[in-house]
């Protein structure tokens, strides 16, 4: 038929694909939904058990998994090997206690139903991983992933990740018949994975340094990007072929990467790439929700559903709290780790090729697992209010100190005071946001850039994350006491949206925008600037100053000359005769210090020594900020001693960082 040859089609299968991501994930995002929640409705609709359009395959399932791998290298960008090293406790000991405690339950269970040894251990096994695509990215769109409950989350994701090789191993031996396991065959596999990762380590260490140094040098952004694609890549196939998962290669390839100057470029390459395959994983996670088999086990699949959340829950939240963590913390963590994963996926699906246990008991679990990965972005997005009705229910009620983070109450006290507010972190914000601070003026700035929200939260900085056209959001800032309000957003677009935002709460606050240029600058005032800057011609103005003051002028003419194209709105400066050379400068690393955050281990030297002995030690970075128990203080003395969990806020060199991060986290 026509329907067959239009789907047979690649470029069709392509376009119907796109446009169905597009209308579904603009609906979803339009209804104030997770984009996460989009993709896996447009493959729960396009996939083979509903309309049919769409049948899942090789060439799908290599994209899908690339997606992750791209996910987990750009996660390995914001670790280093320091802290890595400060985490050890969390991922192998946390972490192995999560899945040995859920692997032992759940077998424990399958044995009660007839189910085998070995059979048990392996389904025990694919219950007891989560999805660490879909965990990282909601947590990281909710700006979660650095709290107390995302960084155990992640840290136990990492485990999950090194704990699935045994598993995998374990399933495909018993699919293909084999129950005799030979310590000699077990230690080829962890050998194997071993080198994988050392591999990996030694080439991060010593290999990418001097390669990304010459190909950054050679200013070919195309050449860039290919290299950042190979180290990636790269990394994935080396820890593939050693039996380790892909993403577990990629991550330690990232993590080596973010000891660079590179790191950022590094990121903004491969976030396109991210995206894309990311959106195709969701989807086609939802093309393996069998309609079919929900609607005719509906109570068997809602009952493994529920009970696999609860305990999962329920055991994540135990190990977290004989950790240390207070109850609400605990169970927050065991909420995110909830929902199923797609190693989960892989080892059923292996199982179930192999006939290795009854479908009647496989199917209704592969289903609970994928439908718990469907309903995981909701879950994960309302996860305070689950914990705090379920606190409610069982124990007692969370105190509104453990609900609100210090930084959200410092940003909630500063919205309702007199201040600033700033819409953009960037170069320009963060550079305005220092004048204001050195004349102990107050302000409160907003940015959409996960990474750099997180990194200034670190430093104690007030930014949260949050379109700054957002008309609630303006209104949780203070737009209502603030005293100006400053657009540091080059895009004349979105300084515009911004603007009719401002101006539908409050017509009388000054708002200074920036502009690169004077090309929409009517539009700029119409929507309702106080001031508009462009940049290129207020960067002419100093120039024709200081070369007016050089040429011996009179200070009150240069004053009055400047002073007068102002006033006419730069008219003019107008008008460029164009040559091919007339496009934007970049901004590249090298223009700034870079900042980096040393948490302090148990057992690390650098406990109850004081900043300046640790300066004594060679160290040549500038103390930001130290954050103690929620508590920031900035420029710290150097008689400050410093404790466990400090969190010190360093600036300098990519080199010195390191050196300082060494010094510090020494055992």
């Amino acid at each position: 038929s026509r329907r067959h040859e239009v789907i047979g089609d690649p470029l069709g299968e392509v376009l119907i694909l796109l446009v169905a991501a597009v209308l579904v994930v603009t609906a979803a995002r339009r209804a104030g939904l997770p984009a996460i929640l989009g993709y896996l409705l447009v493959g729960v609709l396009l996939g083979p058990h509903a309309f049919g359009l769409f049948a899942e395959s090789a060439t799908t399932r290599l994209l899908s998994e690339l997606g992750v791998v791209f996910l987990l290298f750009t996660l390995g960008l914001e670790f280093s090997w320091p802290r890595m090293m400060a985490m050890r406790r969390e991922v192998f000991g946390i972490g192995s206690a999560q899945v040995a405690l859920t692997v032992l339950v759940v077998s424990i269970v399958f044995l009660a139903v007839g189910v085998a040894t070995l059979p048990a251990i392996a389904l025990g096994g694919a219950i007891a991983v989560s999805s660490t695509a879909i965990i990282l990215q909601q947590l990281t769109e909710q700006s979660e992933l650095n709290r107390t409950h995302g960084r155990m989350a992640f840290s136990v994701l990492l485990f999950q990740d090194l704990a699935f090789v045994p598993f995998l191993v374990l399933a495909g031996a018993l699919a293909s018949g084999r129950t005799d396991f030979s310590p000699q065959a077990i230690s080829v596999g962890v050998g194997g994975a071993i080198l994988a990762v050392a591999v990996v380590l030694a080439a991060g260490r010593f290999l990418l340094r001097p390669l990304l140094y010459q190909i950054a040098h050679s200013r070919l952004r195309e050449l860039f990007t290919l290299a950042v694609l190979m180290v990636a890549l790269g990394a994935a196939w080396v820890s593939h072929g050693a039996g380790v998962s892909m993403a577990t290669g990629a991550f330690l390839a990232g993590m080596m990467l973010a000891e660079t100057e590179y790191r950022h470029q590094v990121e903004s390459v491969i976030r396109p790439f991210r995206d894309i395959l990311l959106g195709l994983f969701f989807i086609s996670v939802g093309m393996m929700l069998d309609i079919r088999v929900l609607r005719e086990e509906f109570w068997v699949i809602l009952a493994v559903l529920a009970a696999m959340l609860l305990l999962k829950t329920g055991i994540m939240a135990l190990i977290a709290r004989l950790s240390g963590l207070p109850s609400f913390k605990a169970v927050r963590t065991g909420i995110v780790l909830s929902s199923g994963g797609e190693f989960g996926i892989a080892i059923l699906t292996i199982l179930m090729q192999g006939r290795v246990v009854d479908p009647s008991i496989t199917q209704p679990v592969l289903v609970a697992i994928v439908l718990s990965m469907v309903t995981a972005p909701l879950i994960l997005r309302e996860n305070r209010r689950i914990v705090r009705w379920l606190l409610r229910e069982v124990g007692p009620a969370t105190s509104k100190a453990l609900e609100v983070t210090p930084e959200e109450k410092l940003a909630h006290d500063l919205a309702s005071r007199e201040h600033v507010i700033i819409c953009g972190f960037g170069r320009v914000g963060q550079n305005l946001a220092r004048v204001l601070d050195s004349q102990a003026l107050e302000y409160l700035a907003m940015d959409l850039d996960p990474l750099r929200v997180r990194s200034a939260r670190a430093a104690g900085l007030p930014v949260i994350y949050g379109d700054a056209s957002d008309v609630d959001l303006l209104r949780e800032v203070g737009l209502k006491t603030a005293n100006a309000v400053v657009i540091t957003f080059a895009d004349p677009a979105v300084a515009i949206g911004i603007l009719r935002a401002v101006r539908s709460l409050r017509a009388d606050v000054p708002v200074l925008v920036r502009t690169a240029d004077d090309s929409r600058l009517a539009d700029l005032m119409a929507a309702g600037a106080t001031e508009v800057v462009p940049e290129t011609f207020e960067t002419s103005l100093m120039l024709a100053s200081h070369a007016l003051m050089l040429l011996n002028q009179p200070v009150s003419r240069v004053v009055r000359t400047i002073g007068n194209i102002r006033s006419d709105r730069y008219a003019s400066l107008r008008g460029l005769l164009r040559g091919e050379s007339d496009l934007p400068d970049e901004e590249t690393e090298a223009n700034s210090a870079s900042i980096r955050t040393v948490v302090i281990p148990p057992g690390a030297w650098a406990v109850d020594q004081s900043l300046a002995e640790v300066l004594s030690h060679g160290v040549e970075v500038h103390f930001r900020s130290v954050l103690r128990h929620g508590v920031v203080g900035n420029e710290p003395d150097l008689a400050l001693r410093l404790r466990v969990g400090d969190e010190i806020v360093c600036a300098g060199s990519p080199e010195a960082l390191e050196h300082a991060a060494k010094v510090l986290l020494a055992g």
